[in-house]
Protein backbone atom coordinates (compact mmCIF):
# COMPACT_ATOMS: atom_id res chain seq x y z
CA UNK A 1 0.00 0.00 0.00
CA UNK A 2 1.44 3.70 -0.56
CA UNK A 3 1.50 6.66 1.05
CA UNK A 4 -1.04 9.19 -0.21
CA UNK A 5 0.51 12.79 -1.02
CA UNK A 6 -1.76 15.34 -1.71
CA UNK A 7 -0.54 18.46 -3.38
CA UNK A 8 -1.68 21.25 -1.04
CA UNK A 9 -2.73 23.23 -4.55
CA UNK A 10 -4.98 20.45 -5.55
CA UNK A 11 -6.58 20.04 -2.02
CA UNK A 12 -10.09 21.49 -2.37
CA UNK A 13 -10.98 23.66 0.65
CA UNK A 14 -14.31 24.44 1.68
CA UNK A 15 -15.36 27.17 4.42
CA UNK A 16 -18.08 26.03 6.97
CA UNK A 17 -19.86 27.64 9.62
CA UNK A 18 -21.33 26.47 13.02
CA UNK A 19 -24.11 28.37 15.30
CA UNK A 20 -22.58 26.88 19.04
CA UNK A 21 -25.59 28.85 20.37
CA UNK A 22 -27.00 26.65 23.04
CA UNK A 23 -24.71 23.57 22.19
CA UNK A 24 -22.57 21.21 24.11
CA UNK A 25 -19.06 22.44 23.88
CA UNK A 26 -17.28 18.88 23.49
CA UNK A 27 -19.60 18.38 20.90
CA UNK A 28 -19.26 21.41 18.79
CA UNK A 29 -15.53 20.96 19.42
CA UNK A 30 -15.34 17.43 18.22
CA UNK A 31 -17.19 18.26 15.12
CA UNK A 32 -14.98 21.42 14.32
CA UNK A 33 -11.41 19.64 14.94
CA UNK A 34 -12.49 16.69 12.48
CA UNK A 35 -13.64 19.44 9.75
CA UNK A 36 -10.48 21.34 10.18
CA UNK A 37 -8.16 17.81 10.41
CA UNK A 38 -10.01 16.88 7.18
CA UNK A 39 -11.17 13.57 8.70
CA UNK A 40 -14.57 13.60 6.69
CA UNK A 41 -12.93 13.33 3.36
CA UNK A 42 -11.50 10.93 1.15
CA UNK A 43 -8.12 12.38 0.97
CA UNK A 44 -7.46 12.33 4.70
CA UNK A 45 -3.93 11.70 5.24
CA UNK A 46 -2.59 12.54 9.00
CA UNK A 47 0.22 13.98 8.41
CA UNK A 48 -0.90 16.73 5.82
CA UNK A 49 -2.79 19.93 6.03
CA UNK A 50 -5.96 19.03 3.89
CA UNK A 51 -9.09 19.85 6.02
CA UNK A 52 -11.26 23.01 6.17
CA UNK A 53 -11.65 26.01 7.33
CA UNK A 54 -14.35 26.69 10.12
CA UNK A 55 -15.97 29.99 11.53
CA UNK A 56 -17.72 29.66 14.79
CA UNK A 57 -20.67 32.18 15.69
CA UNK A 58 -22.06 32.36 19.38
CA UNK A 59 -19.03 30.84 20.69
CA UNK A 60 -19.76 32.99 24.09
CA UNK A 61 -23.47 31.07 24.78
CA UNK A 62 -22.37 27.25 24.45
CA UNK A 63 -23.45 25.58 26.78
CA UNK A 64 -22.02 22.55 29.32
CA UNK A 65 -23.78 20.03 31.17
CA UNK A 66 -24.13 19.22 34.94
CA UNK A 67 -22.36 22.01 37.52
CA UNK A 68 -19.19 22.07 34.86
CA UNK A 69 -19.57 26.46 34.78
CA UNK A 70 -19.07 26.14 38.68
CA UNK A 71 -16.77 22.99 38.51
CA UNK A 72 -14.24 22.71 35.24
CA UNK A 73 -10.86 24.01 35.75
CA UNK A 74 -8.66 25.63 33.51
CA UNK A 75 -5.34 25.81 34.26
CA UNK A 76 -1.83 28.40 32.99
CA UNK A 77 1.49 28.23 34.17
CA UNK A 78 3.62 31.40 33.73
CA UNK A 79 6.84 29.69 34.02
CA UNK A 80 8.04 31.42 37.27
CA UNK A 81 7.89 29.27 40.60
CA UNK A 82 4.39 29.08 42.11
CA UNK A 83 3.36 30.54 38.58
CA UNK A 84 0.12 28.13 38.43
CA UNK A 85 -2.87 30.30 37.54
CA UNK A 86 -6.09 28.21 37.88
CA UNK A 87 -9.82 29.80 36.26
CA UNK A 88 -12.93 28.45 36.18
CA UNK A 89 -15.15 28.50 33.39
CA UNK A 90 -17.23 31.22 34.69
CA UNK A 91 -14.08 33.11 35.03
CA UNK A 92 -12.77 32.15 31.97
CA UNK A 93 -15.41 32.72 29.89
CA UNK A 94 -16.24 36.37 31.37
CA UNK A 95 -12.96 37.78 30.85
CA UNK A 96 -12.61 35.34 27.29
CA UNK A 97 -15.87 34.44 26.27
CA UNK A 98 -14.25 32.39 23.31
CA UNK A 99 -11.52 31.00 25.30
CA UNK A 100 -13.04 27.75 26.39
CA UNK A 101 -14.17 26.53 22.98
CA UNK A 102 -10.78 27.61 22.04
CA UNK A 103 -9.17 25.33 24.12
CA UNK A 104 -11.21 22.98 23.73
CA UNK A 105 -10.36 22.52 19.69
CA UNK A 106 -6.74 23.07 20.24
CA UNK A 107 -6.60 20.18 23.22
CA UNK A 108 -8.06 17.46 20.06
CA UNK A 109 -5.67 18.71 17.46
CA UNK A 110 -2.40 17.16 17.15
CA UNK A 111 0.67 18.58 19.09
CA UNK A 112 3.55 20.09 17.42
CA UNK A 113 4.50 21.91 14.73
CA UNK A 114 0.99 20.58 12.34
CA UNK A 115 -1.14 21.13 14.85
CA UNK A 116 -0.27 24.53 15.43
CA UNK A 117 -1.08 24.92 11.33
CA UNK A 118 -4.20 23.17 12.10
CA UNK A 119 -5.33 26.20 14.28
CA UNK A 120 -5.22 28.90 12.20
CA UNK A 121 -7.71 27.48 10.16
CA UNK A 122 -10.37 27.44 12.93
CA UNK A 123 -11.79 31.59 13.52
CA UNK A 124 -13.88 31.15 16.92
CA UNK A 125 -16.65 34.14 17.56
CA UNK A 126 -18.12 35.30 21.04
CA UNK A 127 -20.90 37.27 19.13
CA UNK A 128 -23.15 36.48 15.65
CA UNK A 129 -20.98 38.21 13.60
CA UNK A 130 -17.79 37.33 11.57
CA UNK A 131 -15.88 39.01 8.83
CA UNK A 132 -15.95 35.89 6.36
CA UNK A 133 -19.13 36.06 4.52
CA UNK A 134 -16.55 36.53 1.27
CA UNK A 135 -16.08 32.85 1.61
CA UNK A 136 -19.33 32.01 1.31
CA UNK A 137 -19.53 29.48 4.46
CA UNK A 138 -21.98 26.51 4.31
CA UNK A 139 -23.88 26.33 7.76
CA UNK A 140 -23.37 23.38 9.65
CA UNK A 141 -26.00 21.95 11.79
CA UNK A 142 -24.74 19.61 15.18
Amino acid sequence: MNTIFVKPAKAERKWFVIDAEGKILGRVAAKAAAIIRGKEKAIYAPHQELGDFVVVVNAGKIALSGRKTQKKLYHKYTGYVGGLKTYTYEKLSARHPSAPLELAIQGMLPKGPLGRKLLKNVKVYAGAEHPHAAQNPVAISL
